[in-house]
């Protein structure tokens, strides 16, 4: 008998044993336009003035203006009956809240300011990572005297509690593994401080790093402990750190150990204090990091970026396999040749591999879904997970 989702993710990812491989996938905001092109369900959802719908057009969401019923998206999770659903959205964890002045735009791209005084680009109708443009906080000063007071100073308005609560019980009620999750202290430090003023200050000014990353943790405890009050405790939790690129990680593993895993290792034991496990995600070649990433005591790996050097499910599987499970890992590329040979192939290979090797693992991509896989092809690859997916 297969065992109910939350079971299942939970034994996976806590050294427990499951009875068949998890699943979880990403679609980008405009595969989800492709695909209900090429026949994805929708649903009609009624809106007020004022409030944000899908826009079929771009995927963005976009403030009504006449009342009435729209068109969106059957969530993913729904549709390819997913076994881990997040609470989102996502708190807000820049120093000033509700700070977004645009800088400057046209009809591709809009440069806004954020809450931590970085300029950063977006693209309008495509997603993608910011492009850096220019940071304010950029010296240890400006971080005490501009920002540092804001995160040290409790506000509840940083929390969307309706729309977490409301994700939270849709997913609960499904009996999914129900996670929530964020960014924390090396993203947060390159979206405030930027690439090379971080990594001058983590030679130069090790105390400054030191001191936003304390200050950072503790304002996090805070957060979490007032979302599991006021939402409910989920089965676990993910944080999103991109600790590395195609060729290696950002910084050595020595500065790593000593100025990021601490905090690192400090959150962990502060969520495993309410039982709940909690999994990396880091894009990026990892290879290096991996003892840093056990001896914090987190309990799984995502994505497994294939294209990065180093990124070797097999092979983490079996130095790594007593510590960690492993999620993600099909080089998503394999999913944009479209071509049906290619995709079995290389999913059997992935799945067969990572069984044998008695490996915890949840098939999904090694990253998210971007818009140029049809609809087919992923049917292709869940047809054969589906076809393999029991231990």
């Amino acid at each position: 008998m297969t065992m109910m989702p939350s079971q299942a993710i939970h034994a996976l990812i806590t050294k427990g044993t499951a009875n068949y491989v998890g699943l979880m996938g990403s679609p980008w905001r405009e595969t989800y336009v492709n695909w209900v092109r090429q026949g994805y369900p929708t649903r009609m959802i009624y809106h007020r003035v004022g409030e944000t719908r899908w826009d079929p057009e771009d995927g963005n969401w976009v403030t009504v203006v006449n009342e009435g019923d729209y068109p969106e998206p059957v969530p993913a999770w729904e549709v390819f009956d997913y076994d881990l659903v997040g609470v989102s959205p996502w708190f807000n964890q820049e120093p000033l809240i509700d700070h977004k002045i645009t800088i400057e735009e046209n009809e591709e791209w809009a440069i806004h300011e954020n809450g931590s005084g970085a300029h950063l680009k977006y693209w309008k109708h495509k997603m993608g990572t910011p492009e850096h443009i220019s940071f304010k906080m950029t010296s240890r000063e400006v971080w005490e005297r501009d920002y540092r007071p804001y995160l040290v100073n409790w506000n509840p308005q940083r929390f969307k509690l309706s729309d977490m609560r409301k994700s939270y019980h849709e997913g609960m009620e499904a009996n999914r593994w129900v996670h929530m999750g964020h960014q924390f202290i090396w993203e947060n430090m390159r979206q405030s401080m930027g690439d090379v003023c971080l990594y001058e200050s983590l030679l130069l000014d090790p105390d400054w790093v030191h001191d936003y990353n304390r200050v950072t943790t503790d304002f996090y405890k805070r957060a979490f402990r007032y979302m599991f009050d006021e939402v409910g405790l989920p089965h676990g939790i993910w944080l999103y750190e991109d600790l590395g690129y195609k060729n290696g990680i950002f910084a050595s593993p020595r500065v790593f150990k000593n100025l990021i895993f601490p905090y690192y290792a400090e959150m962990v034991a502060f969520f495993h204090s309410f039982g709940l496990p909690v999994v990396l995600h880091s894009c990026g070649s990892v290879a290096q990091a991996m003892p840093l990433i056990v001896d914090a005591g987190f309990d799984a790996l995502n994505p497994i970026e294939r294209k990065a050097d180093h990124n070797d499910p097999f092979d983490f599987a079996g130095q790594y396999g007593d510590s960690l499970a492993f999620i993600g890992g099909l080089d998503v590329r394999v999913l944009e040749t479209n071509d049906r040979d290619v995709i079995v192939s290389e999913t059997t290979t992935l799945i067969e591999g990572m069984k044998k090797r008695n490996a915890r693992f949840i098939f999904c991509e090694d990253h998210s879904l971007p818009p140029t896989i049809h609809l087919d092809s992923y049917h292709w690859m869940l047809d054969t997970y589906h076809r393999l997916k029991f231990y």
